[in-house]
């Protein structure tokens, strides 16, 4: 039995009666017989999903709809109608007023059963993907909890690191996947001292020791999954502070011996950084960064992706005025 409800909307007593019959041993059901009354019961009940009759006295099918689809609050809950107006047309302006399916009438059972089953499928697919973005999300801000002056560094460098990938040739769904990783690179930070992280001078050397283990405490958490995006923040955390010349850590890999995904946000992660203000500095002019990034190709950074940050940059610059827009809204809504 589901959670949420499924509202059936029917202005005849008997096609309720046949809904109910076919779908209540497997979902909670909720009716309504207007448009109004469906409106009512929607935000009520804020149903998985709506079985809507087109013709109805009050407010025929299509209105209601369109009304539901105007709230913030019934928007995303998908439509089905079920109706006699079976010509194209009627069907064209039932998707047109945002119904994702058509089942046309007299119901049968079995269509009526494989179609609902399909798109409650979906509903919990959607679900769960936000669950997962949402715990991905999660995990890239507790790595950054006790610092408080990065504000949306991470979803800022996580967009620069989608567009290097893409500019080296990643097919889109991998770019989705550096995208979502980038974010948890410093998860391990979680296991830090708050004397270490909050300290406001230069770590001696033994506090630096500490500090380093924070890239293997990362691949610890994040390496426990086997969801690729998961796979792929674990080598990102581990592998990110590598350098390419080898002079980097946990274990000095030189050249592409370390993870491509590790270099970009290496190189996204810089230059944010060097972008940002801080409390210990002012952000670098853009020469500034753009020559630094440069002088450490081949030392720090991948040769490689170097050309390319230098051949996306005005992109680059595109999505960090599109963020800047972002960042003001959460300074002013008090955080993320």
């Amino acid at each position: 039995m589901q959670e949420r409800p499924i509202l059936v909307v029917d202005d005849e007593p008997q096609n309720l009666a046949v809904l109910e019959q076919i779908l209540s041993p497997n979902y909670k059901l909720v009716f309504a017989r207007s448009g109004a009354e469906a409106l009512a019961t929607a935000h009520k009940h804020l149903p998985m999903l709506i079985l809507l009759d087109v013709q109805m006295p009050d407010s025929d099918g299509l209105t209601t709809c369109r009304a539901l689809k105007a709230d913030k609050r019934t928007e995303s809950i998908p439509v089905i109608f079920d109706t006699s107006l079976s010509e194209v047309t009627d069907e064209a302006a039932g998707f047109a007023a945002g119904a994702v399916d058509y089942i046309i009438k007299p119901l049968s059972a079995p269509i009526v059963t494989a179609r609902i089953k399909t798109h409650c499928s979906l509903v919990q697919a959607t679900l769960l993907e936000k669950s997962y973005r949402d715990a991905i999300y999660m995990m890239g801000e507790a790595g950054h909890y006790n610092d408080s002056d990065t504000g949306i560094h991470i979803w800022r460098m996580a967009a620069y690191s989608r567009a290097l990938a893409a500019a080296s040739g990643w097919t889109s769904e991998a770019c989705r996947q550096i995208e979502l990783a980038a974010p948890m690179h410093d998860t391990g930070k979680i296991g830090i001292p708050n004397s270490i992280i909050r300290k406001p001078a230069k770590l001696d050397a033994a506090e630096w020791e500490i500090m380093k283990t924070h890239s293997q405490i990362g691949y610890n958490i994040l390496s426990k999954s086997e969801a690729p995006i998961f796979k792929m923040a674990a080598e990102i955390a581990l592998r990110h502070h590598e350098k390419y010349d080898g002079s980097g850590y946990p274990d000095g890999l030189t050249g592409e011996a370390i993870p491509e995904s590790a270099r970009i946000v290496a190189l996204a992660d810089v230059f944010d950084a060097l972008s940002m203000k801080r409390p210990y500095k002012e952000p670098w002019p853009l020469e500034k960064v753009v020559a630094t990034i440069r002088e450490s190709s081949g030392s720090h950074f991948d040769p490689r992706l170097v050309s390319l940050f230098v051949s996306i940059l005005p992109q680059l610059l595109e999505i960090r005025i599109a963020m800047e827009a972002i960042d003001e809204a959460v300074l002013l809504n008090g955080g993320l």
